[in-house]
This record gives structure tokens, C-alpha cells and sequence, in this order.
């Protein structure tokens, strides 16, 4: 038996404005049934996102979220080789982006990107590849280095150019995980509680994989390709057909697998997730 009552799956967005119709949130209950979409009319802002985390959860709900809760540390023993300030482990980190971006509304990030010291490790739009990003595609935490190994296909943090790029989703998302801080914990930054609701990092991509899609096919547009994929999950499908916007069908979906996958002691142990690591770079749950 879970000791989860509910499992939540955000697709989460690092757009510029106060609403997103790309931050998609839904919940699957433990007792069973199809998971269901948490609408918002005219999209969820990420300040609403906030404070249902803080304030509206369920009790022992596993939340999560589709972003990278930290940066790069491992690799060269340093979030920002070079910069006298760099922090020493992932919330020194979300202290630090805060702070720069204090005055960025709605959670956004831009002023960290755009910092005169910052902005050298980060590709950018129109060309604006900083100094110390290390060129090709960027540096990699190692749990993106164990991502590939599983068969997705990660970007690096620190790219914040593409449509599939997830630094900016990050960013934003570092902001909102400092704010948390004394209400939820947040795996494995902190250590998984005995009880009560906890916060991991996901990859959506991750979850379809293993309902039967592939990595190059793991966007859902359809009830019918959510509904096979939720059916191969062992959960019961949406009653629903015709189109979906793949950010709600990776939400459901990975509700779903949450729901399946939460009690595998293996998921909560990686072999490569180190003590150094679990504290700077974090870790995305379902890499083992």
C-alpha cells in the first residue's frame, strides 16, 4: 500500500507574462480511477501554482514538477566555474536566483539570465552564446547523464535557446521551489519524509517511455494515443476523444505513472546519486 494519498504532475512553464497555457497540472488519486486535469480558465499563473503547493494539497500528496531543480555542479565542481559568488548546493543557488530576481514579477527570471556575471554560462536567443557555456550542448547534471542512458534525450539547463530548451522552466521553477522552503520538502535536496507530501523533479518524456511511447514520439495529441498509453500504465482511461494539447497529456500521463512507480524502493536509491549530487545537482525520480 502507497503511503501517498495522491500524485500530482505539473508541466510547468518559463514564459514571460502573468498566465500560461503551458503550465498544465493534473491528479490521480491512490485509490485508482482515470487522473484528472486541475484546469484554470484563462491559464494557471505560476504565483496560483505557488500557492496550491504551499497552501491546497492533499495530504501526502507526491508532487511532480517538469523541470530541472537545480544546475550543473559535478562536472566542474562548481555551478559557475570562475565566479567568486558561485553558491555551494542547490538551495544557496534558489537563495541566489531570488535575490537577483526579486524584482522580476511573476516569478520570472530574466534578470539572472541577463546578469553581467551570470549571463556568461547561459546560450541565449539571437546568437548570444556566453563565454562559459562550454559550447556543443552545454553541460550536463548527472542525472541528464543518466536520462540518456534510459533513452530520452535531456537538454542542458544552461540552454536557454529551442522549443524544447527547459532552462527557463528551471529558473522560474528555482524561484518558486525558495519560496516552498519550510513547506515542502523538495527529493532529494531533502531527505524523503516518513510522512506528509514531497516535491520531485520529473521528465516527462520519462513517464511516456515507459506507458509504450518513445522518446521521438512521446508528445500525446490525442485522447486515443493518452488513453493506450494511461491504459499500459494499468489505470483506467479518460473519457473523453478527439484532441488534447500535449502539455495537459503529459501532465495526466504522468500522473498516472507516478501512481505506479512511487513504492519501487530503487527509484528513491539511484546508484549514481551520490550524497554530493543529491545536495548540488539534485535528481530527476524514475532514474535509477
Amino acid at each position: 500500500m502507497t503511503r501517498f494519498s495522491h500524485f500530482v504532475a505539473i508541466d510547468w512553464s518559463g514564459a514571460v507574462g502573468p498566465r500560461h497555457k503551458a503550465i498544465a497540472m493534473a491528479i490521480a488519486d491512490a485509490k485508482g480511477g482515470a487522473p484528472v486535469l486541475v484546469k484554470r480558465e484563462k491559464g494557471w499563473s505560476r504565483q496560483e501554482v505557488l500557492a496550491l503547493l504551499r497552501d491546497d494539497l492533499p495530504p501526502a500528496t507526491l508532487v511532480g514538477l517538469d523541470l530541472g531543480i537545480s544546475l550543473p555542479f559535478v562536472d566542474c565542481g562548481s555551478f559557475f566555474p570562475g565566479w567568486h559568488e558561485s553558491p555551494s548546493d542547490a538551495r544557496s543557488l534558489w537563495q541566489m536566483i531570488e535575490r537577483i530576481c526579486l524584482d522580476d514579477p511573476h516569478l520570472a527570471a530574466s534578470s539572472f539570465v541577463d546578469h553581467p556575471d551570470a549571463s556568461a554560462y547561459f546560450r541565449r536567443h539571437g546568437g548570444r552564446e556566453g563565454a562559459r557555456f562550454g559550447g556543443g550542448r552545454g553541460r550536463f547534471r548527472v542525472t541528464e547523464i543518466e536520462q540518456a542512458k534510459l533513452g530520452c534525450k535531456p537538454y542542458s539547463n544552461f540552454n536557454l535557446v529551442g522549443a524544447a530548451q527547459v532552462g527557463k522552466s528551471s529558473l522560474t521553477g528555482m524561484r518558486m521551489l525558495h519560496a516552498l522552503r519550510g513547506h515542502l520538502p523538495v527529493w532529494p535536496i531533502d531527505p524523503l519524509p516518513a510522512k506528509g507530501s514531497v516535491i520531485v523533479e520529473i521528465y516527462t518524456s520519462l513517464a511516456a517511455i515507459t506507458a509504450g511511447r518513445t522518446a521521438s514520439r512521446a508528445k500525446m495529441r490525442t485522447f486515443e494515443e493518452l488513453n493506450a498509453a494511461l491504459i499500459n500504465l494499468g489505470s483506467p482511461p479518460i473519457a473523453a476523444k478527439g484532441a488534447i494539447d500535449d502539455h495537459a497529456s503529459d501532465a495526466l500521463v504522468t500522473s498516472a505513472w507516478l501512481r505506479t512507480v512511487a513504492d519501487n524502493p530503487a527509484l528513491w536509491a539511484p546508484a549514481a546519486m551520490t550524497a554530493q549530487v543529491a545536495q548540488t545537482e539534485g535528481w530527476t525520480f524514475g532514474v535509477a
